[in-house]
């Protein structure tokens, strides 16, 4: 299979991967939060969220093993994929011991007569049995990362779709049981979601020790100072990075917690969960194609690199944006459909969340090409710190009084701060062309959006009937269709899937 083909059926992987796991994650959420309700569920929401300030970590771990394998391969040094398999496993089996007994020793800290988390005192101790299952979930999490890593590096996507898509229908079943189950449903759906993580980790290891010559089982004997000092080199800038969208994330949950109780947690989290569910169609697009990025690099082909990190930021946007934006115009019916009862401000965060996220892609790609060229400690101090401003503005906006909205459009702002940073860095660091990116890139998002834009608000203004929202989706989905193809495309993109078609025909007549 060439480099372009398994390109294209990595990215359908995926998508189906994203349409099933998003419908699956979108019908869940509405049966927990029916049955934990919305004092329970944003008490889930929150105490996760604490966890999840640290679980960074094992994003982070995952870019890095997945950057150094995925180079490896580039270079064509299976024996060196080995070696840094064996101990990149060792380090997530040992950092994740550490995590897990840090997280533990902050328990009294967190559940200490409310001081810090603002929990109804008759729930703290459900809230504790939730934080320690939660950290389980954690370190079962971490350890499956190497794994997922290597599937990625080898771009054996086809099976990494096929578990999340198993994962998504264990969490469905979860949810179903939790209707009808369970004397404290909140520790209940805890329990059951640190067993899937444990289905997902047996899931990865036997199959990757049964069809990957890279795996064995590690030893300390496979321990390598000099491969160790490597991945800490780049992953600890890596967890910076991912600390600073981590600690914006949930410190916005924890300063809205302050401010509003546990009710708006519930709101700050439906928002999270439908921006990440979302966003999976356009994250199907990096993860297919970073593998190319980072072994074009390390073939010391610098300029296809970055015309692949810039093909990633165009299709990123286009295929989040064909479906968020209308998506954010019927917020509305969507939620009332989903949740039958929506709390207070989920619409309107929802909407800003979702648009941030794609503002984010506009540029996301160029965060790619830097990981190929590993130079990473700059980028991450300049460009990631960046959101975590986000925490003091918003803080001081609640201080001032000027309520929820304004936190969201801080949170936006502050996001489209960050995409704008990313150019004149990587014209700095990397030769990038910011005239080539903005006639390459940006214009050619400029008349696709504003379709999507122009169908959304009209469908939304002159149309009124049952389940709309179908409607709007569809028309935007066929018209932005059109304009991607005339306007969002290159002649070459054009050609290119143009030959695809017509080979496929070919194939199939054969066949026939």
């Amino acid at each position: 299979m060439n480099n372009s083909t398994r390109v294209i059926v990595n990215t359908l992987a995926q998508h189906i991967r994203a349409i099933f796991s998003m419908c699956l994650s979108l019908y869940a959420t509405r049966l927990i939060l029916r049955a934990l309700g919305d004092s329970d569920y944003g008490i889930f929401m929150l105490v996760g969220g604490v966890v999840a300030m640290l679980g960074f970590v094992t994003n982070a771990m995952v870019v890095t093993t997945q950057r150094y394998l995925s180079y490896r391969h580039g270079q064509g040094q299976m024996l060196g994929v080995k070696l840094f398999f064996e101990n990149s496993l060792l380090l997530h089996i040992a950092i994740g011991g550490i995590l897990a007994l840090v997280l533990l020793l902050l328990t009294p800290i967190l559940f200490h007569q409310n001081d810090f988390l603002n929990i109804d005192p008759s729930r703290m101790e459900t809230a504790k049995v939730v934080y320690y299952l939660t950290i389980l979930s954690l370190f079962l999490t971490f350890v499956t990362a190497p794994y997922r890593s290597l599937f990625i590096a080898r771009e054996n996507i086809v099976y990494i779709s096929i578990i999340d898509i198993t994962d998504g229908i264990l969490r469905l079943l979860a949810a179903i049981l939790l209707l009808h189950f369970g004397s404290d449903k909140l520790i209940t759906y805890a329990l059951c979601l640190a067993g899937i993580m444990a289905f997902n980790y047996l899931a990865f290891c036997i199959y990757a020790r049964r069809f990957e010559e890279s795996v064995v089982i590690p030893s300390l004997r496979s321990f390598d100072l000099k491969i160790v000092r490597e991945i800490f080199a780049f992953a600890g800038w890596t967890i910076y990075s991912m600390g600073c969208i981590l600690a914006r994330t949930q410190g916005l949950s924890v300063i809205l917690n302050r401010f509003f109780g546990t009710i708006i947690n519930t709101s700050y989290g439906l928002a999270m969960q439908v921006s990440g569910a979302i966003s999976v169609v356009a994250q199907a697009v990096v993860n297919a194609m970073s593998p190319q990025v980072v072994k074009a690099e390390a073939a010391t082909q610098h300029l296809k690199s970055l015309a692949l990190a810039e093909s990633t930021c165009k299709y990123a946007y286009l295929l989040l944006a064909i479906v968020g934006i209308p998506i954010a115009f019927e917020m509305p019916e969507i939620l009332r459909l989903w949740l039958d009862e929506v709390p207070p401000h989920t619409v309107m965060i929802c909407r800003f969340v979702l648009l941030a996220a794609v503002v984010d892609q506009t540029t996301i790609g160029l965060n790619v090409a830097n990981q190929a060229m590993g130079r990473i400690r700059n980028f991450s101090l300049i460009v990631n710190t960046i959101k975590v401003l986000t925490l003091p503005i918003a803080y001081l906006c609640l201080k001032l009084g000027l309520g929820v909205v304004s936190v969201m459009w801080c949170y936006i702002l502050v996001e489209a701060l960050c995409a704008m940073v990313r150019l004149p860095y990587l014209k700095v660091t990397a030769g990038l062309s910011v005239r080539h990116f903005f006639r390459s890139v940006v214009l050619r998002q400029a008349v696709p959006t504003a379709s999507f834009v122009m169908v959304g608000w009209m469908v939304t203004s002159w149309v009124d009937v049952p389940f709309r929202f179908v409607l709007t989706l569809l028309l935007t989905i066929a018209v932005g269709i059109v304009f991607v193809w005339l306007t969002g495309l290159s002649t070459d993109e054009r050609s290119f899937v143009t030959e695809l078609v017509r080979k496929n025909k070919l194939i199939g007549i054969k066949r026939s």
